[in-house]
């Protein structure tokens, strides 16, 4: 089959934060190009619930706990999809949070180490477990979801903003460190995307509409499918020439 076509069956795909919003749209994207998806985030039933839906519609999923923050979760998960599968072809670092938006210099300590935590230590130390894994499997690709405040940091979300921008530089780094393995590492950064991190910007919506007119062109936040796209080109045979890239999916915003 062409390259050029997305088959990705026989591969093995672990989505972190798949539960919703953005990484439920990656999982169902992988699942319909044949992979099979392992969800993960915080709470087993809410994976659980895109799993039942993928299987449903034909796709081959499961749903396991991993807590980003956590470095026995992260451990837990990883040791259980060696042992049922063998190897990991696609990581895609998706979960994040976002639990302070206020003055950068009074971010409370708490929320400081919860988003360093969850934003950029998890996604290090599965990208670190899954070295391994693809190594097994003869390469693969890990995808890390970061945002637009990397290049631009976004008001009142300043440590947030950090995390992403540091996402950025570990995926260079994780690039060209083990590009000698075959395995890829890109980020993808999207832009105002209809999520729950991004529903404090829909309290008032004229103020919301006001913001997209005067700051995206495209004048619209993106449905979390959009996102799907990059993710499959990332994930396929057609991208095995791109790593250490950043793919800007952001409607204009930084035009």
């Amino acid at each position: 089959m062409s390259k050029y076509i997305i088959d990705l069956t026989g591969r093995v795909a672990l989505v972190n934060g798949a539960s919703r919003g953005i990484g439920e749209a990656i999982a169902f994207g992988l699942a319909s190009a044949g992979a099979q998806v392992i969800c993960t985030s915080r709470k087993l039933d809410s994976c659980q619930a895109v799993v039942d839906k993928i299987v449903s519609s034909g796709g081959k999923a499961s749903a396991m706990v991993c807590h980003a923050g956590e470095m026995d979760s992260i451990k837990q998960v990883l040791a259980a999809i060696e042992k049922e599968y063998g190897k990991l072809d696609i990581l895609v670092n998706n979960g994040a949070t976002n639990p302070y938006f206020g003055a950068m210099a009074e971010t409370p300590e708490w929320a400081f180490d919860k988003t360093i935590d969850v934003n950029l230590k998890g996604p290090f130390y599965l990208s670190a477990g899954a070295v391994p894994l693809m190594q097994k499997a003869g390469g693969g690709s890990i995808i890390n979801i970061a945002s637009i405040n990397a290049i631009q940091p976004g008001h009142w979300q300043g440590v947030y903003s950090v995390t992403k921008a540091a996402i950025v530089s570990m995926t260079k780094a994780f690039a060209k460190e083990y590009v000698a393995d075959n395995i890829r590492c890109n980020a993808i950064l999207p832009g105002f995307v209809d999520t729950k991190m991004t529903a404090v910007f829909k309290q008032d919506e004229k103020a919301l509409n006001a913001m997209l007119k005067d700051n995206v062109p495209m004048n619209k936040m993106a449905d979390p499918s959009e996102m799907v796209g990059a993710v499959m080109y990332l994930a396929s045979d057609g991208s095995s020439y791109t790593t250490g890239s950043e793919i800007v999916v952001d409607g204009g915003y930084l035009l």
